[in-house]
């Protein structure tokens, strides 16, 4: 990390019209915004949500959703009509919210609806019988979703949040999380959208046999052979978006559950890559990332905690969609802006030792 401009930014934040540390994390987001940029005067343009929606092939089964895979379709024609919460929440907060098709088991090409068309298949496999996807699949999510990002970054953005919409696909989370860290799945097995206390437990044993079928917890795995072994395809393409938006220099918001499973991902990847990094010496795709706030789906705050990161927000949501990242933008508008326009002791006249007292 380049120690001059951390300093210059630790030093512009700490004689600010305020008593040291006061502004909480909000001097900790400015700095790290900064670095991330690498200015200290950082900017926010044209912030973006991304929501991928994919079909998970085990949500046919019933086995461990409690609605049926028909909703994920229906949900993007929501989003698309402007019914849903992200699409109230981006315009409270005027973000540009774009929906992509990366594999919904149905066919949105006669509907007159704004969706990017990204579609790598109608839904994946059941992993319960064999793998979610193919290596290629994975790869062309990947690259796929990168592409996306390069466009809207090509376009002017420079701050995005991504989410997500898939039946089924919180199975997907649960597992990806259970095989990067080690623990066991249970320790991430909630209720997704509603399952009641016989139906989660039926849950846990279906991923306790996927996890044994796939032998998450005895092999070396590879990234992209974890996303095709149990992933989704809008799990894939979020993980190649968060790729291409640190390769960017981009301030991202890391949502909810499951995005922060597609992080992981993501960052077991970059940390294989090894790229070049806009702060050198970041070794980890997490350190440029903003956590929006702590999803109610079990498991979440507890990988949260083992990833050694703190949210902005703690609203007890388990919606996904983006919704938690769209809420924390306006805190990231207010750390530059206070980096930005908020006075200095010494132009504003103030004695520093008065205002410290």
């Amino acid at each position: 990390m380049k120690k001059d401009l951390q300093q210059q930014l630790q030093h512009i934040i700490d004689y600010k019209t305020k008593p040291l540390g006061a502004l909480g994390r909000l001097e900790e987001i400015a700095l790290q915004i900064g670095l991330i940029q690498q200015t200290t005067k950082p900017v926010v343009k044209q912030p973006h949500i991304v929501v991928f929606a994919g079909d998970h092939g085990i949500a046919k089964t019933g086995l461990v959703n409690a609605y049926p895979q028909e909703v994920t379709a229906q949900m993007v024609l929501n989003f698309a009509n402007g019914g849903a919460a992200i699409n109230v929440f981006c315009r409270q907060n005027q973000l540009t919210l774009k929906v992509v098709d990366a594999g919904v088991n149905y066919d949105f090409s006669s509907s007159p609806i704004n969706v990017i068309d990204a579609k790598i298949g109608y839904g994946t496999k059941n992993y319960l019988t064999e793998s979610a996807m193919t290596i290629a699949e994975a790869g062309q999510a990947i690259e796929k979703g990168r592409s996306i990002v390069r466009q809207l970054a090509a376009d002017g953005c420079n701050c995005i949040g991504f989410g997500e919409m898939g039946i089924g696909n919180t199975s997907s989370a649960t597992l990806i999380m259970s095989a990067i860290t080690g623990l066991p799945v249970v320790e991430f097995t909630g209720r997704g959208a509603g399952l009641n206390d016989d139906q989660l437990q039926q849950k846990i044993n279906t991923l306790q046999q996927v996890y044994d079928k796939h032998a998450l917890g005895s092999l070396d795995q590879q990234p992209i052979d974890l996303l095709a072994r149990v992933g989704g395809f809008e799990i894939a393409m979020m993980t190649g978006a968060y790729l291409e938006a640190v390769h960017m220099n981009m301030i991202v918001l890391v949502d909810g559950f499951i995005a922060t499973a597609a992080m992981l991902i993501a960052n077991e990847i970059y940390r294989g890559i090894k790229p070049p990094s806009p702060a050198p010496g970041w070794s980890s795709l997490i350190a440029h990332c903003i956590f929006a706030h702590t999803s109610h789906e079990a498991g979440h705050e507890k990988i949260l905690r083992h990833l050694g990161v703190t949210p902005l927000l703690h609203l007890s949501m388990r919606l996904g969609e983006g919704t938690g990242a769209a809420l924390a933008m306006p805190m990231i508008h207010a750390a530059v802006n206070f980096l930005n326009e908020m006075a200095s002791f010494e132009s504003a006249g103030v004695s520093t030792q008065q205002a410290e007292g």
